[in-house]
């Protein structure tokens, strides 16, 4: 059976302030407003200093004259935030929750229509049994995507999908999908994992087991730990690390009652990182590029343009399932390659950047169980 982790970046739909080659500052700068904005809306009460941090945390997110602007909507489901005169500066009127509902979303738009279909490329070049995505909007979107887009490009839908709705609400979500014969048989969510300073997991560390073609039993841990984005440097580590020490944890406890595990996904990170070290270096997972034969073209990285210090996508094996690995690789055909794409060879549909599948090359791997 092959295995694979594929960053899609979405597939229909995405928030303006991740789009753009390279995730601008201008991104990184809405990302923040909007997570620090929503945080101090779910006061009981708003201080006078809150009230002028509101203030001008909507003015970053460009929503003092309107509710609506190029990267935010504030929605005023009932009552309200806000008072906005002819004349005068902009006011805030609700002393706490109780005296509105409401919140800040990120403005949300179509992900160019060729990159989608690249994106149904590269799951049809890579034609894994079992896959694993992150940055998914939904379950419904990657149904749709299955039915309509698939087809498009000649490629087979797959016939189980599973996503549940992690802790981000800009739509970036783990999810799993399979062939037949390779069914889903339980899952369980992480997203109320804490530790002593509050909830683990960004997204989720979303736990399938999968019934194999053989009638083996594969675990798949699928996750997208905290990315570089934005906030400090401390904070990101600090965040990633607790997500990888939680996740070595679960494996460990997964360890008990079953042979076959995979942890795989986005880790945001390099092997050597000390975030990353719980997962590294305290587990005996084995690291799928470690296999003699391993396809990487020359580039161990995964993300942009394959250099080692972007190898942030992982397939992590257990010992017992690491023995049963006959191959593996990185799959780079839909990633743009440098300034002009061509530091290594891609779809010829990608004309342009903004076409490509993704940032994100997969990584796959194939396992005689």
């Amino acid at each position: 059976m092959k295995l694979a982790s594929f960053n899609v970046e979405n597939l229909f739909m995405r928030a303006r302030a991740l789009n753009g080659a390279g995730f601008s500052d201008e991104g990184r700068t809405i990302l923040k407003a909007q997570a620090d904005i929503n945080a101090i809306l779910g006061k009981d009460t708003y201080t006078s200093a809150d009230k002028t941090r509101i203030v001008e945390l909507l003015d970053t997110l460009g929503l003092k004259k309107s509710d609506e602007s190029k990267f935010a909507i504030l929605r005023q489901n009932r009552g309200h935030l806000v008072k906005r005169p002819q004349s005068g500066p902009i006011e805030i009127v609700a002393n706490g929750r109780n005296d509105w509902i409401g919140w800040v979303d990120l403005t949300l738009e179509q992900v160019n229509e060729e990159a989608t279909r690249n994106t149904a490329r590269v799951m049809k070049e890579v034609n894994a049994d079992v896959l694993g995505v992150v940055e998914a909007e939904s379950r419904p979107a990657l149904v749709r995507f299955c039915k309509d887009v698939m087809p498009a490009v000649a490629a087979a839908p797959y016939d189980h999908i599973m996503l549940i709705d992690g802790n981000d609400d800009r739509g970036i979500d783990v999810g799993l999908m399979t062939r037949k014969k390779f069914d889903i048989v339980s899952i369980a969510s992480h997203v109320d994992d804490e530790d002593d300073d509050g909830p683990i997991y960004s997204r989720d560390c979303a736990q399938f087991e999968i019934r194999t073609a053989a009638g083996n039993s594969l675990v798949v841990l699928a996750n997208h730990f905290k990315s570089k984005g934005f906030g400090t440097p401390a904070t990101s580590n600090a965040k990633r690390k607790r997500q990888a020490a939680r996740t070595a944890t679960i494996y460990r406890q997964l360890r008990q009652d079953h042979d076959f595990i995979a942890i795989i996904g986005d880790f945001n990170d390099t092997p050597d990182s000390d975030p990353l070290s719980p997962l590294f270096n305290q587990t005996g997972l084995k690291d799928i590029s470690e296999l003699n034969g391993f396809q990487d073209g020359g580039r161990p990285g995964t993300f942009k343009n394959g250099t080692a210090s972007n190898k942030i996508d992982y397939i992590l094996l257990s010992p017992a399932l690491f023995a049963k690995a006959t191959a593996g690789g990185i799959f780079r055909m839909g990633v743009w390659g440098g300034t002009k794409g061509t530091l290594f060879p891609h779809f010829p549909e990608i004309t342009r950047e903004v076409e490509a599948a993704s940032d994100h090359a997969a990584i796959w791997a194939e396992l005689d169980i």
